[in-house]
């Protein structure tokens, strides 16, 4: 136990940043080009901005709204969730949350205990790993998104690294960072093993709206009793600082998960969920439909300049660098980089990779994305 003045030891092992933060100005003197975060540089639908919320039509707005979310926002999405998934869902199966990140961290708090093991499809969404830490348990890297090609594989895979310890899978899909899609039949072995073994399953949807070749299923409609199913607002519409997501499962975990959100931030932002029942209202599909072809295109065009697969969903390249790098390994490349005029991700933040970086091809204005592709492209080239 840490005593004053130590740090608990399980907030020391969690990362401060997970992105590259090379200060280095750019000899062009020009803003860099930041294609290590994932967002977009596209505002949200009208009607979904907090410019289009008043007081007049939304009284109350800016008090708290009940802890698991609006009620009538928590019906709408059981029913869309309802509809994509095929899974009937209540009101009680879902709670909304401060983004799916806080949304995953209140899931492993009441879901895993210290000690305990989750494992993480690797390369992953990098704070999950953060999140398992900080309640001191451990996560568990198990490379497959870039080396396994077969559903047999992927169980034996997985099997390769349980323990008596473990008590949960993540995974996401489409997948951030490589651009994958999970096919059924993965997700079907995959599930049917968890079950086996009694595993709880946490299911990364949140990029559900952007699958550009192929069909996006849902974790959930395999295994409903175990699985929680993460979603969010931030990605589907474009409303990352709203910080609003939302999660499905069984009601009784969605009551143990509701008691870990009441002692952190007690609800999600009040207008934030105001602006996401506009979007599942009808406001917001337009929007995702542009969004979805643009990002198609410029996730085609980006592969193609660095020599990739297109991506077949999610906003994501993850690229081996590992032919670029000199004595000074990654660090020295993600300066070069920098000093060039882009940022990208470092590899290691999503697992075991080394010597690749992740860059989104959303993250800025088209113009911007383009001119920094073309920069690693370079840098890749040599």
């Amino acid at each position: 136990m840490p005593r004053y003045p130590d740090i608990n030891a399980a907030a020391q092992g969690v990362r401060g940043s997970v992105y590259s933060g090379m200060s280095r100005k750019p000899a062009s003197g020009r803003p860099p080009v930041p294609l290590h975060v994932g967002d977009t540089w596209m505002e949200p639908a009208e009607g979904c901005r907090m410019q289009d919320l008043t007081v007049a039509d939304y009284p109350g707005m800016h008090r708290y709204s009940p802890v698991p979310g609006y009620s009538q926002l928590r019906d709408r999405i059981a029913e869309v969730h309802g509809e994509r998934t095929g899974v009937s869902t209540e009101r009680d199966q879902v709670i909304v949350t401060g983004g799916a990140t806080a949304g995953l961290a209140a899931v492993i708090a009441a879901l895993v205990a210290p000690g305990e093991e989750v494992l993480l499809a690797a390369p992953y969404w990098p704070l999950i790993a953060g999140s398992i830490r900080a309640v001191s348990a451990h996560p568990v890297d198990v490379p497959l998104m870039t080396e396994v090609e077969t559903a047999e594989e992927a169980v034996a895979r997985f099997e390769q690294y349980r323990t008596e310890k473990t008590v949960a899978v993540y995974w996401n899909t489409p997948h951030n960072p490589t651009g994958r899609l999970l096919p059924e039949g993965w997700l079907q072995a995959l599930t049917d093993w968890a079950r086996e073994h009694d595993l709880w399953i946490f299911s990364d949807d949140v990029y559900e709206d952007y699958v550009f070749e192929g069909e996006h299923v849902y974790t959930r409609a395999l295994a409903p009793d175990h699985t929680i199913s993460v979603h969010s607002f931030s990605k589907a519409y474009g409303m990352a600082g709203n910080r609003c997501g939302y999660l499905a499962g069984p009601e009784d975990a969605i009551g143990a998960i509701k008691r870990i959100v009441t002692n952190i931030n007690y609800s999600a932002c009040s207008a934030s969920q105001l602006a996401a029942l506009n979007a599942l209202n009808g406001a917001g599909q337009p929007w995702v439909d542009g969004a979805r072809e643009k990002y198609a295109e410029l996730g085609r065009e980006a592969a193609e300049v660095l020599g990739l697969p297109a991506p077949k969903g999610s906003t994501f390249l993850f690229p081996d660098v590992a032919h670029c790098l000199d004595e000074r390994g990654l660090d020295g490349f993600l300066g070069d980089l920098a000093e060039a005029g882009v940022l990208v991700a470092p590899g290691p933040s999503f697992g075991p990779y080394p010597t690749h970086v992740r860059a989104c091809f959303t993250a800025a204005d088209p113009s911007e994305v383009r001119r920094g592709i073309d920069i690693l492209a370079g840098k890749l080239k040599g």
